[in-house]
């Protein structure tokens, strides 16, 4: 089944009111996050604020699992934390779910919107300027 038909089912199922742990694949999202790894818990958007990790369609040609890094009226940015730059855009309406919950191979679920895990990702933007030596001893390590 094509990846896009499996995004629009989770995005429909979301839309009805069901919780859909959906897999993550690429590496834009560490270190909170580990494509080909782990899942997250994806249910309907509600009130999105900034730091909120999101599904959403980007620029009219593809689907992210990224954090909100800014919202300006319906315009909304996103970058994922695995990157070092480049953002995308969207607007509030094409934010097709919230990912409330990373759901590790353990079975374990860890809150995405825990105090611990919001301060974390605030410090993990904040040091972007290094971020670039931190996640390649990372994934060196993985």
């Amino acid at each position: 089944m094509r990846d896009e038909v499996i995004i629009e089912e989770a995005i429909r199922m979301v839309g009805e009111g069901v919780s859909v742990t959906f897999p993550v694949r690429g590496f834009s999202m560490l270190p909170f996050i580990v494509g080909g790894r782990d899942s997250v818990i994806l249910q309907r958007p509600g009130n999105l604020r900034v730091g909120d990790v999101v599904l959403a369609w980007v620029e009219g040609e593809r689907y992210v699992v990224h954090r909100i890094i800014q919202i300006a009226g319906e315009r909304v940015t996103l970058m994922g934390d695995g990157n070092i730059a480049g953002v995308e855009h969207c607007r509030l309406s094409d934010v097709k779910a919230i990912a409330t919950h990373v759901v590790k191979p353990s079975g374990r679920h860890r809150s995405l919107q825990s105090v611990w895990m919001m301060r974390a990702a605030r410090w993990w933007f904040a040091v972007r300027p290094v971020r670039r030596y931190i996640l390649g001893i990372y994934r060196r390590l993985l």
